[in-house]
């Protein structure tokens, strides 16, 4: 979700008036993936790297996250909407970390779509501490060293359970995936698109799913092979 800034900047106000912007369109994507029946949001909200931010863009952060927990939980649930927490939880306030945490209990047992909101999260960190679980798995005598694979790491990774990726959106103009899903993206579509977060409308998502239509999803077969059937 780029663009917060550049967005509150051509306006000439300060970057929290782009992070608040933001956070409607983030209430858009839901309630877009909602009628379009998709099961699975994933977004960016803070990167591990995000902490080097200037001191008080991150506190404006951390209130918008506590306050937009307080209002939004709720209506939410309401929904049918699962929320998860995915990240380094521990290094966050107490009283933030508590509310996350809460969040998720609460609605834990939804299923008409689930939320993913990565936190102090990156993808490098995601696959280490994956590798570092499957590790004490090992070292406790419940796997073997030699049956670790890729299906059998999966399971360790933040969103496990969880179909992966089929389709990579970043707006704001970087074409660069930042460090965000990078196991789960293996297989992904991507999008690019200049929009800056705070315009991405429905409009905007319905283009990009226009765009994924009309890709050809190989998976490593031919063009014929998929036409096949096979």
């Amino acid at each position: 979700m780029d663009g917060n800034g550049r967005w509150a900047r051509k306006r000439l106000r300060p970057r929290s008036f782009g992070h608040h912007a933001g956070q409607k369109a983030v209430r858009s994507a839901i309630e877009f993936c909602l009628r379009r029946g998709i099961r699975a949001l994933t977004l960016f909200a803070f990167s591990s790297e995000n902490w080097q931010r200037p001191p008080d863009e991150v506190s404006a952060l951390m209130e918008l996250f506590l306050k937009a927990l307080d209002r939004e939980v709720e209506e939410l649930h309401g929904h049918g909407v699962r929320i998860r927490f995915v990240g380094e939880l521990s290094a966050f306030a107490p009283a933030l970390a508590s509310r996350m945490h809460a969040a998720m209990d609460r609605t834990a047992a939804n299923t008409a779509l689930d939320v993913n909101i990565a936190v102090n999260y990156g993808g490098r960190w995601d696959i280490a501490q994956a590798a570092r679980r499957i590790a004490q798995a090992v070292q406790s005598g419940a796997m073997a060293a030699d049956a670790i694979d890729e299906h059998s790491l999966a399971p360790y990774l933040c969103l496990a359970g969880q179909p992966g990726v089929d389709l990579f959106i970043r707006t704001g103009g970087e074409q660069r995936v930042s460090n965000f899903l990078l196991w789960q993206i293996a297989y992904a579509e991507i999008h690019f698109t200049a929009t800056l977060w705070p315009d991405f409308d429905t409009q905007a998502f319905e283009a990009a799913l226009a765009d994924y239509a009309g890709r050809e999803r190989r998976f490593g077969k031919t063009s014929a092979q998929i036409a096949a059937g096979a």
